[in-house]
C-alpha cells in the first residue's frame, strides 16, 4: 500500500514538472521572426540571438505583433533599451485604439518610467514613478499578468501596476517602435518573451 502511494506521488510530481514547463512558451525564438509580423516602418531584426527594433528611414515608426492571439496569460520579457527610447509590450492589441502597453519610455507629463501601463485613449491606467528601479543602460524584466479584467505588471520584481480595465480581453502580443526625430536614436533589443497561459 505504501509502495503504490509513493509511486502515485512520484507521477504526480513528474506531471506537474513536465506541465510547468511546457506551460511557458518562448514568443521569440531567438533566430528568425518566425511567429511575428511586423506594421509600419521601423526595422525589425535579429542580432546576436536578439530580437532589435529601431526606427526606419526618416524616423519612421512601427509595430512587431504576434500572428497569434492571447488572452489570460503572464508574460515575461527580457530587455534593455537604448535612450533616448519610446517603445513598450503591447499586449491584448486589437487595433491602435484598443491594446494595453506596458512601456518602455521616460515620460516628463506627468512623469513616470519604464512599467508603466498605456492604454489608448485612457492614457496611463497605472505609473512607475520611481527611476530607482530601471536599470537604464542594462537588462530589464517586465512580468504582465492579464486575467479578466485584472492587469499587473511588475519591472525587476517591483509591482507597478494592479488595475481593473475592461477595454479589451483579449488580442496580440508585441513591440513598439515610437516616431520622431528625438527617439532618432531608439533601440529596443529583446533577449527573451515567455508566455504562460492562465
Amino acid at each position: 500500500m505504501v509502495r503504490r502511494i509513493l509511486v502515485v506521488l512520484c507521477l504526480t510530481v513528474v506531471m506537474l514538472f513536465v506541465g510547468c514547463s511546457v506551460s511557458q512558451e518562448k514568443l521569440f525564438n531567438g533566430r528568425d521572426l518566425t511567429g511575428w509580423e511586423t506594421s509600419g516602418e521601423a526595422r525589425w531584426f535579429v542580432e546576436n540571438g536578439n530580437l532589435v527594433g529601431t526606427q526606419g528611414a526618416n524616423n519612421a515608426p512601427g509595430d512587431l505583433f504576434t500572428t497569434e492571439t492571447y488572452g489570460d496569460f503572464l508574460a515575461t520579457l527580457t530587455y534593455r533599451a537604448e535612450w533616448p527610447c519610446n517603445s513598450g509590450l503591447w499586449f491584448r492589441y486589437q487595433s491602435p485604439r484598443k491594446a494595453y502597453q506596458a512601456d518602455i519610455l521616460e515620460y516628463k507629463n506627468p512623469v513616470c518610467y519604464s512599467g508603466t501601463l498605456y492604454c489608448p485613449g485612457k492614457m496611463f491606467l497605472a505609473m512607475n514613478e520611481d527611476k530607482s528601479i530601471v536599470d537604464r543602460e542594462g537588462w530589464n524584466t517586465i512580468k504582465v499578468r492579464a486575467e479578466g479584467d485584472h492587469l499587473q505588471v511588475w519591472i525587476n520584481g517591483h509591482q507597478v501596476a494592479d488595475v481593473h480595465d475592461d477595454s479589451t480581453d483579449s488580442g496580440k502580443i508585441g513591440f513598439q517602435v515610437h516616431p520622431g526625430d528625438q527617439f532618432g536614436p531608439m533601440k529596443i533589443v529583446v533577449r527573451e518573451l515567455l508566455l504562460k497561459p492562465l
